[in-house]
């Protein structure tokens, strides 16, 4: 295929895109009088009845759809065996005609849906809140948004987020830019044998933004000519960024094996990827210290294997190393010459805690004869608190060791408040030890910098239907650098981003 076809194929996907999310806000969902007739996870029929106060409202015939963003209770996880057994009671949440994000305890009940929160998941005998990214997780607690539909055995789920974003990044390195940027992302599982049978597809519109990418400074990583490494600038991310099947296999009540397979996909290595984290879903921004932390989650070719323990999962990857090209619009030669290993636990249903290791095979397209071992530790906790609002914080470190070359670490905290009047508060604080931010200037070549930003903002969602929300934000950034850098960099050190943002519910 061409590259001007590739490029009618993003638009396409872009004008589709824009299509579901439009037909989404215009959707409208009736309750169920007494209740309706649906399937659990092994597609046999079941009636859900009135739970708290209210009743249960999801479509569960073939093809409907619901609205849903809650998730796992503790009772749930207790019904989840090893072989298909009746589908555990549904999850109590608060009232998402306020807000979406809702509080898990039992006191804040409001209407279920049969959908997501008592959707197995796909790599275990445990709820699916449990899921991110890749094979990554996160807090039990973590609510998903998206729609539903449910297609005899197979529940289908739908998910993304578009923003129309202006950047204006300070000084003499900085530079304004208008781009869209976003994610549209299925999933669909069914029963298979005494397992779970899963496929996924995530499509990105951010090639239309150009190979350079958007203005961002201090972020380095990837090239967007093939000859010149990208600073100060985020490289947009491919169309395709997930291509994935899996496959889990259910040993007891809480115990399972599963295999994870992408092209492109995730490996076994850091925390859930920033788009995907609570915690920082809303920032329009990347984070500076994605390339420590979970630059791996467009990987052409993966192959996962794990082993969950009830709160445990072990698993071991094999990879591609290299990072994706400039060419953002194609599926890459996969090759598996890199490995990783993840260990990760959740204590409690507000916490997940992660360590892991990867060995990445010439990970840089412009230095070929550089490999990168990467040490990563992450801990994420969501709770929901007072009168229902939610809190969601990340704090993770990363660890690059250059063969040869140097020893990077970065470190990242950010936090996000849901409140129930529709707004959203953010905030991100880095500290990365950037070696390629002055690759260009003589003198400065071999130089390592310790720098710095700390960024918040919000949004608010002044539309919202049963299906989608529209919203407007923007942040501030300030940036932290060493007096070395000044000059280089200038004296205005302050940048800002508005948007404004459709997303599916």
């Amino acid at each position: 295929m061409s590259r001007r076809s590739l490029r009618r194929s993003v638009r396409c996907y872009l004008v589709f895109a824009l299509g579901t999310m439009a037909s989404a806000a215009a959707g409208q969902e009736r309750p169920p009088e007494h209740g309706h007739t649906g399937r659990d996870h092994t597609g046999r029929e079941h009636m859900v009845r009135e739970h708290g106060d209210h009743e249960h409202m999801g479509h569960a015939a073939s093809g409907g759809l619901s609205h849903q963003s809650h998730l796992g209770h503790p009772a749930q996880r207790k019904h989840a065996v090893a072989k298909r057994k009746p589908p555990a009671p549904a999850v109590a949440h608060m009232d998402t005609a306020h807000m979406d994000h809702e509080a898990m305890s039992p006191a804040h009940t409001g209407h279920g849906t049969d959908g997501h929160g008592s959707m197995p998941g796909f790599l275990g005998p445990y709820m699916m809140s449990r899921e991110a990214s890749g094979t990554s997780w996160q807090p039990d607690t973590s609510p998903h948004e998206g729609l539903h539909q449910q297609f005899e055995a197979w529940s289908v789920m739908t998910h993304g987020f578009i923003n129309l974003n202006y950047d204006r990044q300070p000084g003499p390195r900085g530079a304004d830019k208008t781009f869209v940027s976003g994610m549209l992302m299925t999933m669909a599982q069914r029963p298979l044998g005494d397992g779970t049978f899963g496929m996924r597809a995530m499509l990105s519109p951010e090639p239309l933004m150009g190979a350079s990418g958007y203005p961002l400074l201090l972020a380095s990583g990837e090239t967007a000519d093939g000859v010149s490494h990208l600073v100060d600038r985020q490289h947009p991310h491919d169309l395709f960024m997930e291509l994935a099947a899996t496959y889990s296999h259910n040993i007891t009540a809480n115990s399972s094996v599963f295999v994870y397979g992408g092209l492109p996909g995730e490996p076994a290595l850091g925390p859930p990827a920033f788009m995907h984290r609570l915690s920082g879903m809303d920032n329009p921004e990347a984070p500076i210290s994605h390339h420590w932390l979970d630059s791996t989650h467009i990987t052409f070719g993966v192959v996962t294997a794990g082993l969950v323990l009830d709160n445990w999962k072990f698993e071991a990857s094999t990879f591609r190393g290299r990072e994706p090209d400039q060419y953002r619009y194609d599926i890459e030669r996969p090759a598996l010459d890199s490995f990783a290993g993840r260990v990760s636990w959740n204590p409690v249903r507000e916490l997940s805690v992660q360590v892991s290791y990867g060995h990445l095979n010439s990970p840089e397209q412009l230095e070929p004869e550089v490999n990168e071992n990467r040490l990563t530790a992450s801990a994420i906790y969501t709770t929901p608190f007072g009168d229902g609002h939610l809190w969601s914080a990340t704090a993770a470190w990363g660890r690059k060791m250059l063969n040869p070359g140097e020893t990077l670490d970065a470190y990242l905290f950010e936090s996000s408040v849901i409140l129930k009047n529709n707004w959203t508060l953010f905030m991100r604080a880095e500290q990365v030890a950037e070696n390629e931010l002055t690759h260009h200037i003589p003198g400065f070549e071999e130089r390592i910098f310790s720098v710095g930003k700390v960024s918040a903002g919000g949004v608010y969602d002044f539309i919202r239907t049963d299906h989608a929300k529209f919203g407007i934000g923007g942040l501030v950034s300030r940036y932290l650098l060493p007096d070395d850098l000044k000059p280089v960099y200038g004296r205005d050190l302050t940048g800002f981003m508005v948007f404004g943002r459709i997303k599916l519910l």
